[in-house]
């Protein structure tokens, strides 16, 4: 049985569980062909009725993915290691995406960056009350990839905009309203409801199961979020921004200024693109078009450093302010990769 994931069947389902708890369970290389491998050997078996996925400690589903070594292998030189990381990721996303058969996830704690890849495209995400859903790539200087940018550009209104740019975190109630989850049932009835669903394949008891949904504090900011994040770019943005005042445009300038510029004005860019496409194989061509390029021509290096290598928060990006990028900034990320497009 491998340390950091398990992979079998019980009963009716086919079951993941992620184990590496100690490292909020973060998804490494390895850890994405294994579930790639299960999603291809349990969709066509008819012993398995449905797949649940879940994960071992209180701290997280799965806090993102496991960068550390892309950043060695790319302050080296080595661009290649990461970006066939990605291009094993986002298949296995695209292939979580379209299972044909009923996914449950159950996401307690952080669910970011990669965990949203492998909890969030499932079609039965359930949440608890310690759940903390976030797509906080610009602050790493990336973009929300692994299919994120299809569920940011499927939030209500112009929350993508936003959740995209300011990384905010959502609460239960958050991401149910986001469309990130479905449903909210309190950590401490998971056990009975998944062997339920082990004794008998009947995703309808997560319908039984689930409570009433929590208050989502991004549902009553909804008119404030679409009046201040419905410009076509980063630029437009800010500019309403600078035109308003309140909590909310203060909390999200504070955040714009942390994140990187060039990041932020492509992930809006990814989000409209995205949004009139409506696919996640169109998603997931448009970011690894970014994160093909993230280490050589982006900020995902020195936003590594700043955040878990020398951990200063402090890092340098290629832009000095949010208004720096322009549009011809924003074109070179996103430009087609020709025969190194990504392949699914």
């Amino acid at each position: 049985m491998s340390d950091d994931i398990q992979i079998r069947v019980e009963g009716r389902a086919g079951r993941i569980t992620l184990t590496r708890p100690k490292a909020l369970n973060a998804l490494t290389w390895d850890m994405c062909l294994k579930i790639e491998a299960a999603l291809d050997a349990w969709a066509k078996d008819d012993a398995v009725a449905l797949l649940i996925i879940d994960a071992e400690g209180d701290k997280a589903f799965c806090a993102g993915g496991d960068i550390a070594v892309m950043y060695e292998t790319g302050k080296a030189g080595d661009f290649d290691y990461g970006r066939r990381f990605w291009a094993d990721e986002y298949r296995m996303n695209a292939k979580m995406f379209n299972f044909p058969k009923p996914v449950v996830s159950l996401m307690q704690g952080f669910t970011m960056g990669g965990g949203v890849g492998v909890g969030c495209h499932g079609s039965h995400r359930v949440v608890c009350e310690t759940s903390q859903i976030a797509m906080p790539e610009t602050g790493i200087g990336l973009i929300p990839d692994v299919g994120g940018s299809l569920l940011l550009s499927r939030a209500p209104g112009r929350l993508g905009e936003y959740l995209g740019v300011t990384s905010d975190r959502m609460g239960p109630g958050d991401a149910i309203h986001a469309e990130f989850a479905d449903y909210f049932i309190p950590r401490d009835r998971w056990p009975a409801l998944i062997d339920t669903l082990c004794e008998n394949g009947d995703w309808e008891a997560v319908d039984r199961a689930a409570e009433t949904v929590p208050d989502s504090p991004l549902k009553q900011a909804q008119g404030q979020i679409d009046r201040l994040f419905s410009g076509e770019t980063l630029r437009d943005i800010l500019v309403d921004l600078t035109h308003h005042d309140g909590d909310l445009r203060d909390k999200a300038m504070k955040a714009i200024g942390r994140n990187s510029p060039l990041s932020m004005a492509c992930a809006v860019e990814i989000i409209h693109r995205v949004r009139l496409r409506d696919t996640i194989e169109a998603a997931l061509e448009q970011e690894y078009r970014f994160t093909y390029r993230a280490m050589e021509h982006g900020d995902f290096l020195e936003g590594i450093r700043a955040t878990i290598i020398d951990k200063d928060r402090n890092p340098t990006w290629r832009h000095d302010a949010p208004d720096g990028p322009g549009v011809a900034d924003v074109a070179q990320m996103l430009l087609p990769l020709g025969t190194q497009a990504l392949k699914l």
